[in-house]
C-alpha cells in the first residue's frame, strides 16, 4: 500500500525537521517547502498529496495567499500552523478552506494524531459516493443506509462508521486500540470496552450477518465473510 505524502510548509528548517521526523516515524511520506513561493511549487509537481501541514508567517508568499491558490484547483486536506492564534486568523483561514489549525508551540504527538484524523476524515468523505456489497449487505455511504438481504438495519452513527471500518478492512485482525483511533479518531477519551459495547450491538442488528465480525482473544476483532 502506498504511504500518504505529506508536504510540510513552515520557514524554520528545525521546525520542518521536527515534524518529519515524528511523520516519517508513522510511515507518512514528506516533502518540504521553506517558503509560500516553494509551496506552491512542490503542491503543482505533486498533485497527489494526501495532505498540506501549512505555517501562516511566511516570506514571499505567506499561508493564506498559499491556500487561496490551492483551493482554486485542489480540495486536498490543509492544516495551518499559526504562532498568533487570533480568532480573526483562524475565520480567515476558514474562509479559505482550511481543514483544521494547530497553534504554536504544539505537541508533536498530538500534530500526528491530528495528521492521521484529517486523512482519515478526507478518506471517508472521498468514499461517499461509493455503494458497497458484501456478503448479502449493503451499505450506502451517500444515504447513510445499510440492508442485509434487502432488509433496511438502522444503526447509529458510530454503528455505522464501525461497520464502515470493518468492511474496508476485510480479513485483517484490528487491535481494539486500532479500532479507537480510526472510529472515534484521536481525541477519544474512553476505553476499550465500548467498542466491545458498540460491536455487540452491531452483531445484533445485522442478524445472521452477524457473525461476520469474529472475536480475535486478546486482540480484537476481524471482520470476515464466511465461504
Amino acid at each position: 500500500m502506498a504511504k500518504n505524502k505529506i508536504l510540510v510548509v513552515d520557514d524554520e528548517s528545525r521546525m520542518r525537521k521536527l515534524v518529519r521526523d515524528f511523520l516519517v516515524k508513522e510511515d507518512y511520506e514528506v516533502l518540504e517547502a521553506a517558503d509560500g513561493e516553494e509551496a506552491l511549487d512542490v503542491f503543482y509537481a505533486h498533485r497527489d498529496l494526501d495532505l498540506i501541514l501549512l505555517d501562516v508567517m511566511m516570506p514571499k508568499l505567506d499561508g493564506f495567499e498559499v491556500l487561496k491558490e490551492i483551493r482554486q484547483t485542489s480540495k486536498v486536506p490543509v492544516i495551518m500552523l499559526t504562532a498568533k492564534g487570533s480568532e480573526e486568523d483562524e475565520l480567515q483561514g476558514f474562509s479559505l478552506g482550511v481543514d483544521e489549525y494547530i497553534s504554536k508551540p504544539f505537541s508533536p504527538k498530538i500534530l500526528v494524531a491530528r495528521v492521521g484524523a484529517v486523512i482519515r476524515r478526507s478518506n471517508r468523505e472521498s468514499m461517499e459516493d461509493l455503494s458497497v456489497d458484501v456478503g448479502g449487505i449493503h451499505i450506502d455511504p451517500d444515504a447513510h443506509t445499510v440492508t442485509v438481504d434487502d432488509e433496511n438495519v438502522v444503526l447509529s452513527v458510530k454503528e455505522f462508521e464501525l461497520l464502515n471500518y470493518f468492511v474496508e478492512n476485510q480479513g485483517i485482525a484490528l487491535s481494539r486500540e486500532k479500532i479507537l483511533n480510526a472510529v472515534w479518531d484521536y481525541d477519544y477519551f474512553g476505553d476499550a470496552r465500548t467498542i466491545d459495547t458498540h460491536v455487540k450491538k452491531l452483531r445484533s442488528k445485522l442478524g445472521s450477518k452477524g457473525v461476520y465480525i469474529k472475536t480475535i482473544w486478546g486482540l480484537g476483532y476481524k471482520f470476515e465473510v464466511d465461504a
